[in-house]
């Protein structure tokens, strides 16, 4: 089951984004707050995955009844709204004022790109529930507009322009978040199955022997073999995300270069 950013009240998400409408804590309640309750909210989604989150799960957490949320939370829909901008705010950027250019992300262009798409795998490793939730209609909070700014700061400056810069970004993060997929369905496995790799390779080889013919799927077999053997495994999410990355950056670096040969750029072309 997918969730969807945007689905709750437009002007509540907003204030409630950035903070711009916050009730006081009631009365024996001192500590209770937008914050905690979003943070409580993760906790459960971490643990359990979007699907099992509720405002009582939430309330629950944080030992408290479940209405006493609503002083600060209008409902679920726009508590998933903030709990996604809260995660963006766990992705490493800089923190001294507001950008001034490309120069302030360390590197070339290529070696930014590499470090944003790390960052992010780690992100959506960290929080897997993220990989469940839509965000074709972004929550427009605070987190996620610098992060937005961080990432195109990686690639401007070096000859793109606007549309491009966003279309760059883009093919970045639709690539690593299909190999987070990839690689926390590979985590989750064994705990799903009961097996590891190695128990679930052995317990299927013996009959795979009997009926599959190497003569009638020769490429499949010569290529299947080899694989298995250089990854110990039927699918190696590290080895995937690692061949995969280098690949979209040479294809972005072709892009650059033929902007280059159509429109020589100004400011930082380097890889």
């Amino acid at each position: 089951m997918t969730e969807f950013t945007g689905r709750g009240d437009p002007a509540r998400s907003l204030a409630l984004l950035w903070r711009t409408g916050e009730r006081a804590s009631r009365k024996g309640k001192p500590d209770l707050s937008v914050d905690r309750i979003v943070r409580a909210a993760i906790e459960v989604a971490d643990a359990e995955g979007i699907t099992a989150l509720s405002m009582r799960k939430v309330a629950d957490q944080l030992g408290v009844g479940t209405m006493s949320l609503y002083t600060y939370v209008p409902g679920k829909a726009e508590l998933v709204d903030v709990m996604v901008d809260t995660v963006c705010g766990e992705m490493p950027m800089p923190a001294d004022g507001p950008p001034d250019g490309p120069e302030e992300v360390p590197g070339g262009w290529r070696e930014r790109l590499e470090r944003i798409a790390r960052d992010n795998l780690e992100l959506l490793r960290r929080h897997p529930w993220m990989l469940q939730v839509s965000t074709s209609r972004p929550p427009l909070g605070p987190n996620l507009v610098a992060k937005y700014d961080y990432e195109l700061r990686a690639v401007d400056g070096i000859g793109l322009d606007e549309v491009e810069m966003d279309s760059v970004i883009t093919l970045i993060n639709g690539y690593v978040a299909g190999a987070a997929r990839g690689a926390v369905e590979a985590a989750q496995a064994e705990t799903h199955t009961g097996m590891t790799d190695e128990q679930w390779w052995f317990a299927h080889a013996p009959f795979l022997a009997r009926v599959f013919d190497p003569g009638r799927y020769p490429v499949a077999s010569r290529v299947g073999q080899a694989a298995g053997e250089a990854h110990n495994a039927a699918y190696a999410p590290g080895h995937a995300f690692e061949f995969g990355l280098q690949r979209v950056l040479d294809g972005i670096a072709a892009f650059i270069e033929s902007r280059a040969v159509a429109s020589p750029p100004s400011g930082d072309a380097g890889q």
